[in-house]
C-alpha cells in the first residue's frame, strides 16, 4: 500500500475512532480525540445548536445534552466514507430515545479534517429541522 493510502486510512481510522467514542457519550474522551484548536460547525438556524463551537464549547454543549438521551448518549453509525487529503467525508446516521419519549434520528453529512490522530475541523451537515422539533420545540 502507498503511503498516500496509508495516510488516507489513518485519517479515515481517525474519524471512525471518534464517531466510536462520540456514540458512547464518555464527553472526556471525545474530547480527547479534538486538537486544542478545533472548531466544529453545525448547519442551520437552530437556536442553541447551530453554528460554530470551539472545543472547549462543544464539550460545555455535549455536557448537557448527553443527559437527555435514555441511554446516555447519541450513537452515530458511520456508512460510506471518502478521504483525500486531510480531509475524511462521512454520511452517517443517528438514532436514540431522550428520556422525554421522543426519539432523535437523524442522518448527516460530516467533514472532518485531520493532523495526525487529531480532528482538527468538523462540519456538521443534518436534518436541522428535525432537531429544532426533537430538541426545541414545545
Amino acid at each position: 500500500m502507498s503511503t498516500v493510502n496509508n495516510l488516507l486510512e489513518r485519517n479515515k481510522g481517525v474519524v471512525r475512532h471518534f464517531l466510536s467514542v462520540f456514540s458512547t457519550g464518555d464527553v472526556a474522551g471525545i474530547l480527547d480525540c479534538l486538537d486544542d484548536d478545533c472548531t466544529w460547525w453545525v448547519s442551520g438556524n437552530v437556536p442553541g445548536i447551530s453554528g460554530s463551537y470551539s472545543k472547549q464549547q462543544m464539550g460545555e454543549l455535549l455536557a448537557g445534552i448527553v443527559n437527555v438521551y435514555r441511554q446516555g448518549a447519541l450513537p452515530i453509525t458511520p456508512g460510506s466514507m471518502t478521504a483525500e487529503g486531510k480531509r475524511v467525508a462521512v454520511e452517517a446516521e443517528s438514532c436514540s430515545e431522550l428520556n422525554n419519549g421522543r426519539v432523535f434520528k437523524n442522518t448527516y453529512h460530516f467533514l472532518f479534517e485531520v493532523d495526525g490522530k487529531h480532528i482538527t475541523n468538523i462540519r456538521e451537515y443534518s436534518d436541522t429541522l428535525h432537531m429544532y422539533e426533537t430538541f426545541v420545540a414545545e
